[in-house]
Parts: structure tokens; sequence; C-alpha cells
């Protein structure tokens, strides 16, 4: 029976630990939200890994759904993309800092997190003349020691209610995860670019969010950045 029981022991410290570094409601590790006020009508929309071409787009399609949103950028893209990731914050949509590079932060060092938080914070900070207030690690994984690394930045972490998958599935299964996903309070992740890769294609991302905006603007969802979120 010990080893039974040893087993069982492992399994669940085991668990416990993938929960801590991936789960979206998890607090162990660093300090986040995953969902706002239930009670007000309203969700946020997020927009990881960008700028990329596809911004734009998005830009317009928010302008015109009178919806404001939270943009995770990347600092290799900004760095790449000054005008791209400049018309974000010029439309009044918010800044998220999203690591330099878009590397995993499991098993990473506190320098190395220091290093990929730091210098993305530093560039955007540079680009749209203020500093980020929330992070999102990617993949949505965090790990040992970047709480502390969130506070030296003041940063807090933002994970998500409903994650569209919009990097592999086509537009009309995207907005339908969205829809059906939606709640008063709702953090929504979407990507405008594809980790730092050059070039992405956000094609089905930006024909989505023309369907998400409207049906949640005619169910009554207002929607708003993280900070008015929360």
């Amino acid at each position: 029976m010990i080893p039974e029981y040893g087993a069982l022991a492992l399994a669940t410290l085991g668990g416990g630990a993938a929960w801590a570094v991936r789960g979206r409601s998890a607090q162990v590790l660093a300090p986040s939200i995953w969902h706002g006020d239930r009670q007000r009508r309203a969700v946020a929309l997020t927009f990881d890994d960008g700028p990329s071409a596809g911004t734009g787009e998005i830009l317009e399609t928010l302008e015109a759904a009178g919806a404001r949103a939270t943009f995770f950028q990347c600092g290799v893209n900004a760095e790449r993309h000054p005008d791209w990731a400049r018309a974000v914050s010029t439309a009044g949509h918010e800044i998220g800092n999203h690591t330099w590079s878009h590397r995993r932060l499991d098993f990473a060092s506190v320098t190395v997190m220091r290093e990929e938080l730091g210098r993305a914070q530093r560039v955007l900070t540079e680009i749209h003349g203020s500093a980020p207030r929330w992070f999102r690690a990617p993949f949505g994984v965090r790990w040992i020691g970047l709480g502390g690394v969130q506070r030296e930045f003041g940063l807090m972490g933002a994970m998500w209610t409903c994650m569209g998958r919009d990097w592999k599935l086509p537009s009309g299964a995207i907005a339908e995860r969205v829809l059906q996903s939606a709640e008063n309070g709702a953090i929504i992740c979407l990507h405008d670019g594809r980790g730092v890769a050059e070039g992405a294609d956000v094609s089905q991302t930006v024909a989505a969010v023309r369907r998400i905006t409207r049906e949640l603007g005619d169910r009554g969802w207002k929607m708003v950045s993280l900070s008015e979120l929360v």
C-alpha cells in the first residue's frame, strides 16, 4: 500500500505544480487576474504577439464597433515595427508587456525573466510614452521568481477567461468559441501576431474579430480595456 500512496502523493504534487505554472486562476508564482467584474455587462478583448501587418485591420474593426482593447506586444515585434506598435496606443487602446522574444518562462532563471520583461518594458515605454502596467506570460506559463520580477517593473499578470485558439482555427470556429464563452467580466485572448515570426498571417483572427465585435455589441456587452474592466 505504501507505493500506491507514494504514487498518489507524487501525482498530486505534480498536478499542483502544473496548476501553479499554467492554471489561469493560480496566484502561487505571480499575481494575476483571469476575470473581471461579474456584475458589469462588459468584456475585455485582448490581443497577444503583435504588432503585425494585420494589427491595422483589427484597429479599424475595433473603432467601427466603439471597442477598446488591450494589446500585449512583444518587444521584438514592437522594435521591428514601431509605427504599427504606436498605432495601437494612438487609437486609444491599452498596451501590455508580452516579453521581449515570446520565450516560454518555465525553467527560466530570474536573470532571464528580468531580461525578457525589462527589455520589452523599456522598448514599449519608449514607443508609447508610458510604461505598460499589465503583463501576460507567453503560453500562460509562470515560473519561480516571476512574481518578484513583475513587482520590479510594476506589472500585474493577466491570464484569460476564454482562449480563442485563433492561431489554428478558422474564423468561424474562433468566433464561436469566444461568443459561447462571453459572460460578464470575461477576458478574451486573441492574437494579432504569431510569436515573433515576421509576416504573420492573422487574417482568420481579423475576420473573427469583425463577427465577435458585431455580435457582442448586439448582445449589449461593452468592450473595454483590462484596466477599465477591473
